[in-house]
């Protein structure tokens, strides 16, 4: 589906709830005119969570000359610290939000931010960052937007097991019938990259592509960190390395920045994400593939569910959310031309 389509879905999924909403207002009670939501990114300068924030923005601009409802968005960046967000936190509620979402920066230091939010009635879309279920069952007012990790993992493990089938010889690059591989992983307790590292490889080895784990490393979804790792691993192991197998688009890169370096030549490497340099990377050649989690049905199941919360509705059924709190964004491979 192309870009205004998929907007343009979502746009009418908005437009059913302010219907709605004008058929069951209460009596004498005047039709909401504005809404504001508080968002909290763990860190603005990841650059899937960047482009979501972008993704964000436009749905709050087209709700708006849509419907008439004005929409404030309160974007803050928590860069990493738990007691910076529980502190933005505080201060939506203080602000008077009417909906709260919130991309956690330690998933298992949910239950403090749920608290706050259920003392003062905010319901809370959770997004990227998965809360424990123990957390999420605590109320009815607390929604979870993401991609299914072990889906993602699967996609970018069949990128590698389609092109070895199609020809060997690209990825078993000295001829020795092993492709040797070494492993860039997000950080090290959240449960994307734990569940990314453990399937991408298993998809390999299902797919009967012969490999060999040379080494791995933790680089917390971060390009710099990845670059310094990879060009660690190429003076240790030289002309030996053949294919890097990334939890993401942005330690994909910080790799390839090492190779560009170094100079070196064809090595293979796969993310996941489809971030917009990810997938400039693709178009080059400089990255094999990536995983599409589509950025605009994302944010905007995002943004309906945080609207139809801000205007005390029900979230609209055509989410199909599972449980009555999770919505799974759809994925699909990327490769180059």
């Amino acid at each position: 589906m192309k870009k205004a389509g998929r907007r343009a879905g979502w746009l009418f999924l908005w437009m059913c709830m302010v219907f709605l909403a004008a058929g069951c207002k209460e009596a004498g009670k005047d039709e909401k005119k504005s809404v504001r939501i508080g968002v909290s990114l763990y860190r603005g300068d990841d650059t899937f969570i960047n482009n979501i924030r972008g993704e964000l923005e436009t749905c709050a601009k087209e709700y708006e000359q849509k419907h008439g409802v004005k929409v404030t968005l309160d974007i803050q960046d928590a860069k990493g610290s738990q007691n910076t967000q529980n502190n933005q936190v505080e201060r939506f509620i203080s602000l008077g939000c009417d909906v709260m979402c919130i991309n956690p920066v330690d998933r298992t230091a949910a239950s403090a931010l749920i608290d706050k939010a259920m003392t003062a009635g905010i319901p809370v879309v959770f997004f990227n960052r998965q809360p424990v279920e123990e957390d999420m069952d605590r109320w009815d007012q607390l929604y979870y937007v993401g991609a299914v990790a072990k889906e993602s993992a699967v996609l970018q493990g069949s990128i590698v097991v389609d092109q070895y089938r199609k020809d060997p010889e690209s990825l078993d690059i000295n001829g020795d019938g092993v492709v040797s591989y070494v492993l860039l992983e997000g950080e090290s307790s959240h449960q994307d990259s734990l569940i990314r590292t453990e399937w991408s490889i298993q998809t390999l080895k299902d797919g009967g592509v012969p490999i060999e784990k040379i080494t791995g490393g933790i680089a917390n979804w971060e390009r710099s960190q990845a670059s310094a790792l990879m060009e660690q691993w190429l003076e240790q192991y030289p002309d030996t390395i053949e294919l890097v197998v990334c939890n993401n688009d942005d330690m994909a890169l910080g790799a390839i920045d090492a190779l560009e370096r170094a100079g070196t030549g064809k090595i293979n490497l796969v993310g996941i994400d489809a971030t917009t340099p990810g997938l400039e990377a693709v178009r080059s050649g400089k990255l094999m593939g990536t995983v599409s989690s589509d950025k605009e049905q994302y944010a905007g199941a995002i943004f309906s569910i945080a609207a139809a919360k801000a205007l005390g509705q029900a979230v609209p059924r055509e989410l199909s959310l599972e449980d009555g709190k999770y919505y799974w964004s759809p994925q699909e491979i990327v490769t180059g031309p």
